[in-house]
């Protein structure tokens, strides 16, 4: 099992920790993953033992009458399409600023480019920024092709991690086209934050700057070769990718890059969701202001 496998695999049985799924439910998932039932069972309970099970209350239900941060003046995406590696042909939404003061990579969650994804594209662009969310399963035909979700997640877990890497920098390359001259950024939320620390281990001498969002850092990540500003967020009760942050920091601090990291308070994982059971308001609108005024430092 890969590590991209093993967080998505860990993320089900987490769910499944929180509530949020039913043991049959976070059972038939990891089954698509490639589990057997034996060890799909013990990760479940490991899980949701005591050392592993989160604290009582950790999902929210909380609503604000303002909406999502940044959701009123968000733009409309338009789907695209665009040439990626070999030749093949992969998708994405596209939000342009009016005027934009830079432009941003997207990158989806472990169920690939749904509407929430694009309306973060289309809130960057409402923002200035100029916005392209990556439909990473474009080989197989789309996100939109499966009707399952959990499907969905399973198809990103076998693609190899070099591919998602050659589609990233794709993504980069289309960013630059459809802006020429602006300086460039990537965001990306959950496995699409684990997929940003990636884009950057990998050089990406594009990217001027980049918000991963509650992503693991990779194992030995090495980020000398990347000139990235980079601005780390993650929720505070969310010990299972907060545990690799250490790491993060001191590979940014290794590479030289500015760097700062988030950490949201009485916020879980996927707190920026608002469409999820952990989305936290407060936490969501702090990190947004946090995500707005790092791009205006380094990517205007």
């Amino acid at each position: 099992m890969t590590p991209l496998q093993r967080y998505i695999a860990e993320e089900i049985a987490a769910d499944h920790a929180d509530g949020i799924l039913t043991r049959r439910e976070a059972l038939r998932r990891l089954g698509l993953l490639g589990m057997g039932v034996p060890a799909a069972a013990a990760l479940l309970a490991a899980c949701s033992s005591d050392g592993g099970s989160p604290s009582p209350g950790r999902t929210s239900t909380a609503t604000t009458t303002s909406g999502p941060p940044g959701m009123a003046a968000a733009v409309p995406t338009t789907p695209i399409t665009f040439q990626g590696p070999q030749n093949r042909t992969l998708q994405g939404a596209w939000a342009a600023a009016a005027q934009p003061r830079g432009a941003v990579l997207v990158i989806h969650e472990n169920r690939g480019l749904n509407d929430h994804i694009r309306s973060v594209a289309g809130r960057f662009a409402g923002a200035g920024y100029s916005a392209l969310a990556i439909d990473l399963l474009s080989e197989e035909g789309g996100t939109d092709k499966f009707s399952d979700p959990a499907q969905a997640t399973a198809a990103l877990s076998k693609i190899p991690t070099d591919r998602f890497v050659a589609d990233l920098g794709a993504g980069v390359d289309e960013l630059e086209r459809r802006t020429p001259g602006k300086k460039l950024g990537a965001t990306g939320f959950c496995f699409g934050g684990g997929l940003v620390w990636l884009l950057l281990t990998a050089g990406g001498p594009k990217l001027a700057a980049a918000t991963p969002f509650y992503g693991p850092f990779p194992d030995n990540g090495d980020l000398s070769a990347s000139k990235a500003a980079v601005l780390a967020i993650y929720g505070a009760l969310d010990t299972r990718v907060g545990a690799t942050r250490p790491a993060a920091e001191a590979a940014l601090t290794k590479a030289g890059v500015p760097h700062e990291s988030f950490v949201a308070p009485d916020a879980d994982h996927a707190f920026f969701n608002d469409t999820g059971p952990r989305y936290a308001p407060a936490a969501a609108s702090e990190a947004w202001r946090r995500v707005l005024d790092w791009y205006g430092r380094y990517l205007a």
